[in-house]
């Protein structure tokens, strides 16, 4: 009869030495053929200690990582929106006003047309020193026709919409005004006015500004000075509500990085406590406290660390499913320099690791190694 390899007596007899140890090895699924085989041939197995039991079904079992506790809502800030204490004196009700018909401002203009647009201008003055608003509106309107391209005809017929009550119709035209002439002075200044009237104080003070700005005007200087107070009450509640906006932004941009820094730490831990949970069952096979005991010793970072190394892990894990497959693993300096680690750790232990750690040097081997009591 051919004998066995001296690698296949080895690992027999780190086998029997370690059911010698651990007994209750037997009665796994797993070696329930070789517990046949033994009492095929009369041999007594031991019967499993019901410490050995409660410390088998007290063996790590994957709970799932309560989730994190809610934190209270963050308080929302009190409306923004408060009544401000307007002087609200002179504000009239707007007026409809009608669009301007389209016209062809670029158009080229005659000296006969200039000259006629000219009168009409000298008419609408004169209606307009009568205090005629209305008939001096008619005859700007007839000059602008003549010469669409003035901007003054336009802002003059807008201060005579501001005289009849009309601030939208002069808000309008001095509107075109300024599209024509940018720099047009007297439109900035009847416009800021129309916008007083209708109560619009941020942009009728920014409007006689421009107009003071451009050239300067006694008339437009005391307008703005009238409507400067309540200009700056919503300028300064507007900045307040911004300023509480940003501060309230930036409060739910660090609410949200918490949480979002809560939920990758809980995703951290679950994740760090289901790899422990995995090694403790990988380990829990291997009978009696062997199983408890492996899995506290992977509590040290340093092993931790090491496997964390998908090589080593794997290697482990097929270690952990056979103590014999160790010797795949001797030429790894990787592996075994984790089983020297913690072979000297577990030496250390009460009742010492039977045999070495799966993987390590077999015992020497005694007399009676090759027969069970």
């Amino acid at each position: 009869m051919a004998a066995l390899p001296k690698e296949a007596i080895a690992q027999l007899k780190v086998f029997i030495h370690l059911v010698k140890t651990n007994p209750e090895l037997l009665h796994t699924p797993d070696l329930k053929f070789f517990k046949d085989f033994l009492e095929s041939y009369g041999g007594k197995v031991p019967e499993v200690s019901s410490q050995s039991q409660s410390q088998s079904q007290s063996s790590p079992s994957k709970k799932p990582t309560p989730a994190p506790e809610p934190k209270p809502p963050t308080p929302e800030p009190e409306s923004e929106e408060s009544d401000i204490e307007l002087d609200n004196s002179g504000v009239i009700e707007p007026d409809t006003a009608e669009p301007l018909p389209e016209v062809d401002e670029a158009m080229e203009i005659t000296e006969e047309q200039m000259d006629q647009s000219n009168e009409k201008k000298r008419e609408a003055i004169k209606a307009y020193s009568d205090q005629e608003y209305e008939k001096a509106a008619e005859f700007y309107t007839e000059a602008i026709k003549l010469n669409p391209g003035s901007a003054l005809l336009y802002a003059k017929r807008g201060q005579c919409y501001l005289n009849t009550n009309k601030p939208n119709a002069c808000i309008r035209d001095c509107t075109r005004a300024l599209v024509i002439n940018p720099d047009c002075a007297p439109a900035y200044k009847f416009r800021g006015r129309a916008h007083r009237l209708l109560g619009n104080w941020e942009q009728a003070a920014q409007d006689l500004r421009n107009a003071c700005k451009i050239d300067f005007d006694e008339q437009a200087d005391e307008w703005l000075r009238e409507v400067t107070p309540n200009a700056r009450k919503l300028e300064e509640h507007k900045l307040k509500y911004e300023r509480k906006r940003r501060e309230k932004e930036l409060q739910e941009k660090k609410e949200r990085v918490r949480r979002a820094r809560e939920a990758n730490e809980a995703a951290r831990q679950e994740a760090a406590q289901n790899m422990d949970e995995d090694m403790a069952g990988d380990f829990s096979g291997l009978g009696g406290g062997m199983g408890a005991n492996l899995f506290n010793l992977l509590n040290d970072p340093e092993l931790m660390q090491a496997f964390k190394d998908p090589e080593v892990a794997a290697a482990f894990q097929d270690i952990s499913q056979n103590s014999s497959n160790y010797m795949k693993y001797l030429d790894n300096p990787k592996v075994v320099a984790v089983i020297e680690k913690m072979s000297g750790k577990y030496s250390g232990m009460a009742g010492g690791f039977p045999g070495g750690f799966p993987g390590g040097p077999p015992p020497p081997p005694s007399s009676d190694d090759t027969e069970l009591d």
